[in-house]
């Protein structure tokens, strides 16, 4: 019994799942509420803003994040001595309604925080259903 906890410890450290990813601080995010909207802060240090996008669909929000590095170094006649690469995606889908249209998103990016606004559901009045007009 417990070599199989070593080895499930093992590969639970190896692959991990995408919620222990993200307690690690991977696009951990911050929701608030307002009287008229959600404030969402997601941290993606270390990417830029060319790397970010986000896209509304079917009433699903979706935060992709994408970055590429290569790390060559080559010593004073050109030989390489080292070379590492490294290319990795996340992303996180959050639903917030078919209400929401793209132009009353806002986003923006400083300091590793994507920053967005997202509009509350704004309830229309009931109306009566009967339509009398009322007689002075």
């Amino acid at each position: 019994m417990l070599l199989s906890n070593v080895f499930s410890d093992m590969f639970d450290d190896m692959f991990p799942t995408t919620t222990a990813r993200q307690t690690n601080g991977l696009m951990s995010c911050d929701i608030k509420e307002y009287g008229d909207h959600y404030e969402l802060d997601m941290e993606l240090a270390g990417f830029r803003k060319e790397d970010i996008k986000a896209e509304l669909k079917d009433g699903y929000l979706t935060i992709k994040a994408e970055r590429h590095a290569d790390n060559s170094q080559n010593d004073a006649s050109g030989r390489v001595i080292r070379s590492e690469r490294f290319a990795g995606t996340c992303q996180r889908t959050f639903y917030v309604g078919d209400h929401v249209k793209r132009e009353s998103v806002s986003a923006a990016y400083e300091d590793g925080v994507l920053k967005l606004s997202i509009p509350k559901k704004v309830e229309q009045p009931k109306v009566d259903e009967s339509h009398f007009i009322d007689i002075q």
